[in-house]
């Protein structure tokens, strides 16, 4: 009797796991799943989520102790060698170590220690893309570009040293950023591929699919009414989150994280890279001057294209609050050793400079 239903029984039970196989995927696709089935399908009742393990982390202190040492590792990045190169590495420092908040170094090295790396293995790439992104701030401010004469509250370089030199410094900057990287990357006993990888990385980001691509993206889009949703995000992608993504990929590529797990940490820089440029548009709205170390109101006052021109004060937020989201989703699979970064993410999307 019991023999005639079993072929019953497996039918039945073959029919069930079909059921579920359509719904969650195939086992190997588990780990990058971003569907919210597969998340309560996987997700164990006693597992903090992202949010509530970095709701305790004291990134405060964090962020004081990485910035001591990528200071003093900038302040020893650029000397001056000869009498000759004195005034274009005097501009150079000038802006390099005028302040700033160093979010892409320490994400660099929040990246690299994630997956077991140090912070003396990232420091060198950590330093270079500060230099660029000191280079990218030197070229934004000129005045065939933004124009402006303020930065971080200090006179931008162009105003100090002449747009000539301005112009020089940036480059040499940028160059000096692919030389540091080699260096002392290679001083610290990374293997050659790594190191290639990175600078390949490097020069990607600041270029036509990069920093200069969004930038002239940017200038075109000024000139022209009508900018969509679309064609602001892939300036800012390009613009803005590229060095993001490259800072926590690179990061993690130093450390020799698999190919799969540099996917992930692009995703999370992605996302928070445009956060960023979304809580910029709201604080060039919302904040004063003296609050942002340059010019407010800026974007109104020559009728910029931005976020929250697009889609509302409030809807500019619940942007950033998306983008937060779904940036510190992709860093689940690595619990706390993530906490770091999905703290700089709520800080990035909070901040109020």
């Amino acid at each position: 009797m019991m023999a005639r239903y079993l072929p019953v029984r497996a039918c039945l039970f073959a029919s069930l796991f079909g059921v579920a196989t359509s719904l969650v995927g195939p086992a190997p696709a588990f780990r990058h799943a971003r569907s919210p089935v597969v998340r309560s399908v996987l997700a164990e009742p006693s597992v903090a989520s992202p949010a509530e393990l970095a709701k305790d982390f004291d990134l405060k202190a964090y962020f004081a102790k990485k910035v001591a040492a990528v200071e003093k590792a900038l302040d020893e990045s650029l000397t001056c060698t000869t009498p000759e190169t004195k005034i274009i590495v005097e501009s150079m420092r000038y802006s390099l170590l005028a302040g700033g908040k160093r979010v892409r170094p320490v994400m660099c090295i929040a990246a690299c220690e994630m997956f077991g790396g140090t912070e003396a293995m990232a420091m060198p790439t950590a330093v270079a893309i500060e230099m660029i992104h000191t280079m990218s701030l030197i070229h934004d401010d000129l005045p065939a570009m933004d124009n402006d004469d303020l930065r971080r509250g200090m006179p931008t370089n162009h105003v100090i040293y002449g747009d000539d030199v301005a112009i020089l410094a940036g480059d040499a900057l940028l160059s000096t950023s692919f030389e540091h990287c080699a260096v002392g990357s290679t001083a610290e006993g990374i293997p050659a591929e790594r190191i290639v990888e990175t600078i390949r990385r490097l020069g990607e980001a600041v270029g036509a699919v990069g920093l200069a691509g969004g930038q002239v993206m940017d200038l075109e889009c000024e000139a022209k009414s009508g900018v969509s949703l679309e064609e602001l995000t892939w300036i800012h992608t390009h613009k803005t989150a590229k060095l993001l993504e490259v800072s926590v990929a690179a990061g993690a590529v130093l450390a020799g994280a698999a190919k799969d797990d540099v996917r992930q940490c692009e995703t999370y820089a992605n996302d928070i890279g445009i956060a960023f440029q979304v809580a910029d548009d709201i604080l060039d709205v919302t904040a004063t001057s003296e609050m942002l170390g340059k010019t407010a109101g800026k974007d109104e006052d020559t009728d910029k294209t931005t976020y929250p021109k697009l889609m509302g004060l409030d809807g500019a937020r619940a942007e950033a609050d998306r983008l937060y989201s779904e940036a510190i989703d992709s860093l689940a699979p690595y619990g706390e050793k993530a906490v770091p970064l999905i703290a700089i993410a709520k800080y990035i999307v909070e901040r109020q400079n």
